[in-house]
């Protein structure tokens, strides 16, 4: 008898996650393109060929195009899914989730949500206002985080990415080091979303998951705001379907 799978499929903005948890762990991350039911297919294309049969498999699907997931059994919230992807190791903590058109907030009391903020999706808080910062300064994302840790702060006063990329603008014109501009640049996001995080409690466990959960500097300029330690957790970017693959499995087990 073949062992049963448990999957989570995190469908964000920009990029879809997969975790399948089994005999062993499968998990593969690919862009969102412009179409998440095509995204989906595109998931299950590949699930199939790694020997993982869909219909022998639990699956549940959160984020911005979980909808898309015609054969999951649920569609989670990304709030709950990136809350349990995190509650295994840090019962009591508080998720911060920088994503690609919103920022969350998470308190976790003993494994359960107890409250929870999001910005909102027009702020510079977001993946999508690096990205476009990125593009400006002609860099990807992590070459942007490598030059703002050589650089000086510039300060990005604006709250709309638009107004915000005329101040980049500026300060390009102006003949201004790459590096200070993006230092400016994360300096600006970590501020905006030090300003929503500590709104909630924060607990001794700040936790980074999402795109941005691998750089360390990002953990550092956003843990000086808010004057406490933030870890980056390994696979962050995962948490949200490795939450979601928790789920199936809790569900499938209680039915």
């Amino acid at each position: 008898m073949n062992e049963k799978t448990y999957i989570g499929i995190d469908i964000g903005s920009t990029a879809a996650k997969v975790v399948a948890l089994g005999r062993g762990e499968t998990r593969f991350v690919l862009p969102t393109g412009w179409s998440s039911p095509e995204t989906a297919k595109e998931i299950a294309r590949r699930l199939t060929e790694s020997g993982i049969r869909l219909e022998d498999a639990a699956v549940v699907s959160t984020g911005y195009g979980r909808r898309a997931v015609d054969y999951a059994a649920k569609q989670v919230t990304e709030i709950t899914c990136h809350a349990a992807g995190c509650a295994e190791t840090h019962p009591t903590c508080t998720v911060i989730d920088v994503g690609g058109q919103d920022t969350k907030a998470i308190h976790l009391i003993g494994g359960a949500v107890d409250d929870f903020l999001m910005n909102d999706k027009c702020s510079a808080g977001t993946g999508k206002f690096i990205e476009v910062m990125a593009n400006r300064l002609d860099c990807g994302i992590d070459e942007l985080f490598a030059l703002a840790e050589r650089g000086t702060v510039l300060p990005i006063s604006s709250l709309c990415t638009v107004f915000a990329e005329s101040e980049i603008i500026g300060y390009i014109g102006s003949g201004h080091a790459r590096e200070d501009i993006a230092a400016g640049i994360v300096d600006s996001v970590a501020e905006k979303v030090a300003q929503m995080a500590q709104k909630l409690p924060l607990e001794e466990d700040i936790l980074l998951t999402g795109g941005l959960s691998h750089l360390p500097y990002f953990a550092q300029a956003l843990g000086r705001k808010l004057r406490h330690c933030v870890q980056g957790v390994p696979n962050g970017r995962y948490a949200g379907a490795y939450g979601a693959a928790l789920l199936a499995r809790k569900e499938a087990h209680s039915s």
